[in-house]
């Protein structure tokens, strides 16, 4: 996958421009709930659980995300749908990156659990989003250690790679859109090392995807707008490239 080089210093103007205001980016007023077939392409895929918070922000984070991957980067991205998937699909071993959001509330069974572990053994990433407070997180952790018995979350600082794989970032700042909380990003990784691959990430206290989805209409100010598309096109490069 190649990058182009020059790209990084017009995201600014990228993201202030209508572009987000233009037809591929309209909001949806529908739940769809499809797959696409696989065909080598980048497809969002995103997990779907047992109570309904896990489609928050969809379809309209996913695709509008989507969309400006696809702009700002060399890879092939699919912009004809996304996917929703159970963890006991084994439609997930052909996705590399799966998006939970609200995990907070996030359940699994014993299948879903065992399926997971061996999609990040595998080389599968996870990235959570949109959760927030101690219990929140206690219940995510839990739902992970089911998974990944052997494992434990690790507090990134910005000098991680992953805030650097495309654009660089040198604050993480972005605040949470609706809650007074202090965002923290934390990672596990293959043996509890650091120096090895990530296969899970968690946007504790955040909600990026809530800016994407209203990107369009202006919600939310420019500046953590771009910013959290910037974190999250970083964190499929990284993933795609590690």
């Amino acid at each position: 996958m190649r990058i182009r080089p020059a790209v990084a210093v017009l995201l600014v103007a990228l993201l202030a421009l209508p572009l987000l205001a233009s037809g591929q980016f309209r909001r949806q007023s529908y739940q769809r709930t499809s797959t696409v077939e696989y065909n080598s392409h980048f497809a969002f895929s995103r997990v779907r659980y047992r109570n309904n918070s896990w489609n928050h922000d969809y379809p309209n984070g996913d695709t509008n995300f989507s969309a400006i991957l696809d702009y700002i980067t060399n890879m092939r991205v699919r912009l004809d749908g996304t996917n929703v998937f159970d963890l006991d699909d084994e439609g997930i071993f052909e996705n590399p990156i799966l998006y939970v959001s609200e995990p907070g509330f996030w359940t699994t069974s014993a299948s879903q659990a065992e399926n997971l572990g061996k999609y990040l053994r595998k080389g599968g990433f996870i990235i959570f989003d949109d959760f927030e407070g101690d219990y929140q997180w206690q219940n995510m952790a839990a739902q992970m250690a089911r998974a990944l018995p052997d494992h434990h979350w690790i507090t990134l600082t910005v000098d991680h790679p992953i805030f650097h794989s495309f654009f660089d970032i040198q604050k993480l700042d972005v605040p949470h859109p609706l809650v007074q909380v202090i965002p923290s990003y934390r990672a596990i990784f293959e043996n509890n090392d650091p120096s090895r691959r990530m296969m899970a990430l968690a946007n504790y206290n955040n909600d990026l995807a809530e800016y994407w989805e209203w990107s369009a209409e202006g919600l939310f100010n420019p500046d953590p707008t771009n910013d959290a598309y910037r974190l999250g096109v970083n964190y499929i490069v990284y993933a795609m490239t590690h």
